[in-house]
């Protein structure tokens, strides 16, 4: 392996456990959000709110056991205060969306409200991805020293082989 690419291997089996906890969540939010539509008469927005922060919690118990599981659990406590931060933003970004569209050019009907909560979320997960990675769940620092030095030294040994010095 070169040197790249099991840091690139690291990140794609990341996005792969990130997507099938998001895809998860992206069920709970959308069947949340319908079913509060289909069995109240709250707002469109207000329906979508209550639907991000379940899905919000579904997350945060997905990505912690795991999606990020071999992650720094030392700091619980801040772990979850930057979790909810990042994802009150993406909450305002997703559902700021969906307020343009039902409110700004009126497209309200199910289908359209549909459309752009899937559109917001879309664009929310990928701030959410960023923030998760860079600043929730980091990583364990001696982890990735030990794999980038063991990636390192793999391509050094392929480069050049070693001779004996007597």
């Amino acid at each position: 392996m070169e040197r790249g690419s099991s840091g690139l291997q690291r990140l794609m089996h990341e996005v792969v456990k990130f997507g099938a906890v998001g895809g998860a969540g992206l069920l709970v939010n959308l069947g949340v959000f319908n079913l509060v539509r289909h069995v109240t008469d709250l707002q469109v927005v207000r329906a979508s709110v209550i639907a991000t922060v379940v899905a919000i919690i579904f997350n945060y118990i997905g990505f912690r056991y795991f999606a990020y599981r071999d992650r720094d659990k030392g700091r619980r406590t801040k772990e979850l205060t930057l979790f909810l931060l990042f994802s009150a933003v993406g909450l305002v970004i997703e559902n700021g969306i969906l307020y343009a569209a039902t409110y700004g050019f009126g497209w309200d009907s199910p289908l359209q409200s549909n459309v752009f909560k899937f559109l917001g979320i879309g664009v929310a997960t990928l701030f959410r991805f960023w923030s998760y990675r860079s600043w929730v769940f980091r990583a364990l620092p001696a982890r990735e020293a030990v794999a980038d030095a063991e990636s390192f030294l793999e391509a050094e040994a392929k480069e050049k082989p070693r001779t004996r010095v007597s």
